[in-house]
């Protein structure tokens, strides 16, 4: 059991990955389409680019949205409205009418009058009852069917308009009474009528929805059937009307059946291995070249959380609509990847992104050129990233591949211009704007997962920083040699093709563990004494060997990036305080070569490989007198070729070719300091 925790332990780091791995697998297979996937492209109004479609099975034509809606629409302005009745109301108001009838009209009304008054006012009940009074407003069109129920029976249908609404009541009293010529005793009825009228519809909500839910679930979605052979479409043929709405019920039928039968499983299997495919060829990739970056898992999770990213935003957009899928900006993947690491990793993540990314998008092969075309041109063209109008016309040459290569579609697709959508390019404008937003997201990812881009070694190499002013307070000496550093480390970097702000900045803060003991380093020493002189040749060699000990500390505290730290720890590999450790074996014969050695590691890339020539030369080139062209020659290649000797760049990625060209640089480099001239022969 404990054999196997601890290869467990040992194999950690690849566990991890394998997790990772089909974790990320698993999301993107989620995140696809769930259909299957119609082989052909087609858009409407365009021409049909593949051979001629004759129909692979009967299938059924699918009405269009629009149909379907104008469908709907009819049912619910059709519909029948249902109302229950009061039965008892009439019987009710009539008993009330005659009761108060007297009281209202008095004894001094003539026989015949009173006879006519009271058969107007049977007649105003018969009108308002005749269908019904409604007990409240209703926004109903006067044309819509009413089914008038009792106790749950049909009793009779009318229209909408024939029911007496509430305010309708006056107008009916005043038109009786005008027809009798009893208008004068309007006052009367109104006032008769205010007390009596009650209302006896009551409109039945549950009802009328469930009959009306019953119309809309009799709607066939189908109109007509295709006949397994027959031609659909012809090469070439513009898709549109019918031949549209066919191509789209093909493809719906098709993707159904695939993903309704029994096959579901074998294409999700399909799915996963395609993508699992993309990503091993990802960690492969890294695995080959770029092994740094493939054994930290934190830079290899933030490479994967990056793809996944950009699929499920373009998955989001898909979903919502389509034609928004060029807002997306793709070409953030290889800007935020050559930000933290380089050009070519960038790229190849890029492509099997936009690869993934065809499963998802319509016009897959269209978006795909743009997309890998656009990112082709985002690699050549951002540099240094940290200067703003760099960024700024990045993104402006980026939206003109994007417009000039849609454009090439259109007309390729369409052979003229006339009916192009020119919204289509405000896109993406909308796309290289939403590219800008590329600087925020890199602040947050050096926070989130703690990885260091130009942005912040832009920030960290201002020489007003905090920590770099309390070096030169401290330790003047020490700040100046490595501003001197930093230049001859920045001049290398760029003749190799290394990075030179990343090696500018290591440079800047190489040499901040001097700050503990400012006074132990010649650099510092303005007095003339020598605090070695009182100490022993081991206890010299201790305290200039803790100065890369005391630069993490105090590095790390204030939260310096690893990869600047780097330089601290290996800008003097494994190698020995020369001078103590000759005077101790002076004065002892069996001296441990340990004791005085750098604890290392040795450099293990191009940029801290350079600084440790750098450092070594510039420090050196103090004890130079009266320097001469060959004396510099000579001193660099000395002092470099020792380090070769020591094996101190076995570890670092550079090759004899790159060595060659930062001796020359760095021989021309003091030459201009020291002021020489070129020695003439004689």
């Amino acid at each position: 059991m404990k054999d196997f925790i601890n290869k467990l332990y040992r194999n950690h780091s690849l566990i991890y990955k394998a997790l990772l791995f089909v974790a990320t697998t698993f999301v993107i297979v989620y995140l696809f389409p769930k259909s299957g996937k119609f082989k052909y492209n087609f858009e409407k109004g365009k021409p049909w680019q593949s051979e001629n479609l004759l129909s692979p099975f009967d299938f059924a034509i699918k009405k269009t949205d629009d149909e379907i809606n104008i469908e709907k629409q009819k049912i619910n302005e059709n519909a029948a409205l249902y109302f229950n009745v009061d039965i008892n109301v009439v019987s009710k108001v009539n008993n009330d009418f005659n009761n108060h009838f007297n009281t209202v009209f008095s004894d001094s009304i003539k026989p015949e009058t009173s006879l006519k008054l009271y058969n107007a006012g049977q007649r105003i009940i018969s009108i308002l009852y005749t269908f019904g009074v409604l007990n409240e407003a209703h926004n109903f069109s006067e044309k819509r069917t009413v089914v008038i129920l009792d106790d749950r029976t049909k009793k009779q249908d009318a229209l909408f308009s024939d029911l007496i609404k509430q305010n309708e009541v006056s107008s009916i009293i005043v038109r009786v009474l005008s027809n009798d010529n009893l208008i004068e005793y309007k006052g009367n009825f109104t006032s008769l009528f205010f007390d009596l009228v009650e209302p006896n519809l009551f409109f039945d909500k549950s009802i009328s929805d469930k009959v009306l839910q019953e119309e809309l679930d009799k709607i066939s979605y189908t109109r007509g059937s295709i006949e397994k052979g027959t031609l659909i479409v012809s090469k070439g043929e513009v898709v549109e009307g019918d031949k549209y709405q066919v191509l789209k019920s093909l493809q719906s039928e098709y993707e159904s059946q695939v993903w309704s039968e029994s096959n579901y499983n074998w294409v999700l299997f399909a799915y996963a291995l395609l993508v699992a495919l993309a990503m091993l060829m990802l960690l492969l990739f890294l695995r080959k070249y770029r092994v740094e970056v493939y054994e930290n898992n934190t830079k290899v999770t933030f490479i994967f959380f990056n793809v996944l990213l950009l699929i499920f935003v373009t998955t989001l957009v898909v979903n919502y609509n389509s034609k928004y899928i060029y807002i997306v900006p793709i070409c953030v993947l290889p800007l935020v990847l050559k930000a933290f690491f380089d050009a070519r990793l960038g790229l190849f993540t890029h492509v099997l992104t936009v690869l993934l990314l065809g499963f998802i998008v319509p016009n897959s092969y269209e978006y795909m050129f743009l997309q890998i075309i656009a990112g082709i041109v985002t690699i050549l063209t951002v540099s240094e990233l940290y200067k703003r109008a760099n960024l700024f016309i990045s993104v402006g040459q980026i939206t003109l591949i994007y417009i000039i290569a849609y454009f090439a579609f259109f007309v390729i697709h369409e052979g003229s211009v006339e009916t192009l959508k020119w919204e289509t390019f405000i896109w993406f404008i909308l796309c290289g704007l939403a590219t800008l937003f590329v600087q925020p997201l890199i602040y947050a990812y050096e926070k989130l997962f703690g990885l260091v881009s130009d942005v912040s070694l832009l920030e960290l190499s201002d020489t007003n920083s905090k920590l770099l002013k309390e070096l030169s307070n401290k330790a003047p000496g020490t700040f100046h040699h490595s501003l001197n550093v930093a230049n001859l480390a920045e001049a290398s970097a760029n003749e190799i093709g290394a990075n030179a702000m990343l090696v500018r900045v290591g440079a800047l803060y190489h040499d901040i563990g001097k700050m503990k003991n400012p006074t132990y380093f010649t650099e510092n020493q303005s007095t003339g004494i020598n605090p070695h002189d009182e100490l022993s040749s081991k206890e010299s060699a201790s305290i200039i060997i803790n100065h890369v000990i005391d630069g993490i500390e105090i590095a790390r505290k204030n939260k310096l990036p690893d990869r600047v730290i780097d330089f601290i720890r290996t800008h003097h590999g494994t190698s020995v305080v020369y001078y103590f450790y000759m005077k101790e074996k002076e004065d002892f014969e069996d001296v441990d070569k340990t004791d005085f050695s750098y604890p290392g590691p040795k450099p293990f890339s191009k940029e801290t490989a350079i600084l440790m020539m750098c450092d070594s030369i510039e420090a050196a080139s103090k004890s130079l007198k009266e320097p001469t062209s060959s004396k510099i020659d000579n001193f660099v290649e000395n002092i470099i070729n020792k380090q070769i000797e020591e094996g101190q760049f076995l570890n670092a990625n550079i090759t004899f070719k790159e060595i060659q060209s930062i001796k020359k640089v760095l021989k021309h480099k003091l030459a201009n300091i020291y002021h020489l001239r070129i020695e003439y022969p004689e």
